[in-house]
């Protein structure tokens, strides 16, 4: 069941635009007659000329709205200067609704490039259909036509113009929640590495569990992979690293390592590099963001760890590479634990429990409960120590300085970090990332 309707009258033919109370009575007429008991929100789409009243436009329109006392309260005029500020506004809507089921009624020239638009400014979570205006020069009549046939696709010059228009704007929007942060530990060495832990402020991500600075995007979150390169651009910026030189894990919840400069796994949750100028990163929403750097051979890593990655031994697979590639003494390797959820709120059920226990049995609080809580921390520096990384060389919760600790529980502070345990499905995600300094 369509749960919105988008009528997008941004790009009418100048013949038309005296006509525009006709064409829109017409159309909400068809929308009246077709809807179900329970109406859809309806949003029409329409360009602010360059010097023109915003409410004046409004007030012009307001004729045709009257007589739809249906569709009164759930119907909304939108103008702004592009259709990427149009759209992005009208997407904010539909999010503050939860709608995701949108019939796109448009103009047959509008077609092609409103699909290039929605590729870019929505994911997969959201479903479209769209019906065509045929719309005569004097407007008499509106018809609602079939679609032209499909395959046909815009020249890459205007796909381009698209995507430039919609990166003009969203690097036009204020950042959200305050300022971009970044957390910094003492124990890396600022005059050879660049490094840093994200947190939650300073993007422009604006759906609650994503806002603001949200640095990942799948087809199951409402984040277009356009905001989170925006959030990145500005990360980028703040930090001072060449965002063409980015790379970041490609999570599995495993213990694969890519080398860069090698042949890149179709998936890994480690990676590592002695290339100067070049940012790793790695992701945490709950899971571990660490860092790992060698200020004696100047080579450095990034590993993403939840719980599965801790047991299967991510970080010393992390350590391991650095040492067989590199030529890294494990003494001299620094290890960071970023932002995390801490045994103050993680639990997994009793046979997952188990595997931590073995590790150490202080690593599971409650374990006769059927859902214990978990220390992946502790684990994680067990494993990191047995493995030869020195204890003092380890930053994490149990340092002695809480001033220095950026071991954050992501669970305890929504105001600062993400978590996917604490808002579920669309949930946001921040970084932990490091170079070597040019």
């Amino acid at each position: 069941m369509v749960e919105a309707v988008l009528i997008d009258l941004f790009s009418l033919p100048a013949d038309l635009q005296n006509n525009i109370q006709g064409l829109l009575r017409n159309t909400l007429e068809t929308i009246e007659k077709c809807s179900s008991i329970s109406a859809p929100f309806v949003y029409v789409m329409c360009c602010q000329r360059q010097g023109s009243e915003k409410n004046g436009e409004q007030e012009s329109l307001l004729p045709a709205l009257r007589d739809f006392q249906s569709l009164k309260k759930r119907l909304e005029v939108v103008h702004a200067l592009t259709t990427a500020a149009a759209l992005y506004t009208i997407k904010q809507r539909l999010d503050e609704k939860d709608l995701s089921i949108i019939k796109v009624i448009l103009p047959t020239l509008r077609k092609d490039l409103m699909k290039v638009y929605i590729d870019h400014l929505f994911t997969a979570v959201y479903q479209f259909e769209f019906e065509v205006l045929q719309v005569a020069s004097d407007c008499e009549n509106l018809q609602i036509a079939e679609p032209r046939s499909e395959g046909q696709t815009l020249p890459t010059q205007d796909v381009a113009l698209i995507q430039s228009e919609i990166q003009m704007y969203l690097e036009s929007l204020p950042s959200l929640k305050g300022e971009l942060t970044i957390l910094r530990s003492s124990l890396i060495p600022e005059d050879i590495f660049l490094h840093g832990f994200t947190t939650r402020t300073g993007g422009i991500s604006y759906i609650p569990t994503l806002s603001s600075c949200n640095l990942f995007c799948n087809s199951k979150r409402k984040d277009p992979q356009v905001v989170v390169k925006e959030n990145l651009r500005r990360l980028a910026n703040a930090a001072g690293f060449n965002l063409e030189t980015f790379h970041r894990v490609k999570v599995d919840h495993a213990n694969a390592v890519c080398i860069l400069g090698k042949t890149e796994p179709d998936s890994y949750d480690g990676i590592v590099t002695n290339q100067k100028g070049v940012t790793i990163a790695a992701p945490g929403a709950d899971c571990i963001p660490m860092l790992f750097a060698d200020p004696v051979r100047k080579a450095c890593g990034a590993a993403h760890s939840g719980w599965k990655g801790t047991l299967l031994g991510v970080s010393m697979a992390t350590v391991n590479a650095m040492v067989s590639e590199y030529g890294c003494n494990v003494e001299d390797i620094l290890v960071v634990l970023g932002p995390s959820v801490g045994p103050c709120c993680y639990r997994l059920p009793h046979e997952s429990a188990k595997e931590f226990h073995r590790i150490d049995p202080k690593c599971v609080r409650l374990f006769d409960s059927e859902s214990p809580y978990i220390d992946i921390r502790r684990a994680t520096r067990i494993l990191l120590e047995s493995g030869g990384i020195l204890p003092e060389n380890i930053q994490d919760d149990s340092v002695t300085d809480q001033n220095q600790n950026i071991t954050f529980c992501t669970a305890c502070h929504p105001d600062k970090f993400y978590s996917h345990f604490r808002d579920g499905t669309n949930f946001g995600t921040q970084i932990g990332f490091i170079s070597i300094k040019d």
